[in-house]
């Protein structure tokens, strides 16, 4: 993002320079609004629960900066010549669900004409200008707490093959359609450090994005990371996915991954995911207590998955 001329209005206190979910602008000293985008292609067939999925992921990048989402905007890529009307309105249905459900608006949209359909939204939140939540922040000696399970990836591929069983596939989708609203809400009562949703660059990706903005290693100990069932069988018939590879490299050189990792475990810190749970870092003493409140606000998942440790040489994120 170095070449991107980013200004220097005081009142913009998250942009590029930590590769934040979304940024951050001031009005005044008790408000700043949220702005993000973000769309995707279909995940699965049905245009509906498509329209949810695509509409939660975007909300996510409110979450995870603290913030209330209250305004939204369609973003619609979509082969009118191909797929009928009914397919939008179903799309569109499934994620004004979901904007509901956050308490927010659905204010109007932009649509093209593409050959593959895509969805997502353009969401503005509110957030007090003290209390934002970055990506940079987490300090040495915090705990990290990852709220959803991931291998969505590896699942969504598997189940075009049909190799995903159905129970499976309903209680992953029933968790990507679930807003990281209650996650956000109950973290607010504790001091976070940093905190990040995890999407397309997996679970390693997004920790290496919040250990270069704030300075420190991030440890994972990858048996306590809560896994999607079946993930892990999927990844151990050979299924994976095309961002696999991608993610690989972009974590490479910043990243370690313990030789006694088996390889389907390897491969999941890399599954890229759709609407993911939120990561943070918060006090080591408050961690417990965190837990317990995400249990308590039905979020069954959520786990503490390892620690931040004083940044060293070559190695941001070291998962074990």
């Amino acid at each position: 993002m170095g070449r991107i001329p980013t200004g220097n209005d005081p009142n913009l206190l998250v942009g590029f320079s930590t590769g934040d979910d979304a940024g951050v602008y001031r009005l005044d000293d008790e408000r700043a609004l949220v702005v993000t985008a973000d769309f995707i292609t279909p995940p699965v067939d049905d245009p509906y629960v498509f329209g949810q999925i695509a509409a939660a992921n975007a909300l996510s990048d409110v979450y995870a900066m603290g913030g209330r989402p209250l305004t939204c905007l369609n973003l619609v890529c979509f082969p009118a010549d191909k797929l009928g009307q009914d397919v939008l309105a179903g799309i569109i249905e499934g994620a004004v669900d979901r904007v509901h459900a956050a308490g927010a608006v659905l204010a109007g949209g932009h649509s093209v004409d593409d050959e593959e359909p895509k969805f997502g939204l353009s969401v503005t939140g509110l957030v007090h200008p003290d209390r934002y939540w970055s990506n940079a922040g987490a300090v040495a000696g915090d705990h990290l707490i990852l709220t959803k399970p991931i291998g969505s990836g590896v699942l969504f591929n598997a189940n075009l093959k049909n190799k995903v069983s159905d129970s499976a596939m309903k209680a992953c989708i029933d968790t990507l359609i679930t807003l990281n609203d209650r996650a956000a809400e109950t973290l607010a009562a504790f001091a976070v450090h940093a905190a990040t949703d995890v999407t397309g660059y997996g679970l390693c990706g997004h920790a290496l994005e919040m250990a270069r903005a704030s300075g420190v290693c991030l440890e994972i100990d990858a048996s306590a990371v809560p896994l999607f069932d079946e993930a892990v069988r999927m990844y151990e018939k050979g299924i994976t996915t095309k961002a696999n590879a991608a993610n690989r490299d972009t974590v490479a050189h910043d990243s370690s991954f313990a030789a006694s990792l088996s390889p389907s475990l390897n491969e999941l810190m890399i599954d890229p995911q759709t609407s993911g749970g939120l990561l943070v870092s918060l006090p080591a003493e408050q961690s417990t207590r965190a837990i317990d409140l995400l249990h308590d606000a039905g979020l069954g998942h959520a786990a503490v998955i390892g620690i931040a440790s004083p940044a060293e040489d070559g190695c941001l994120v070291s998962i074990r």
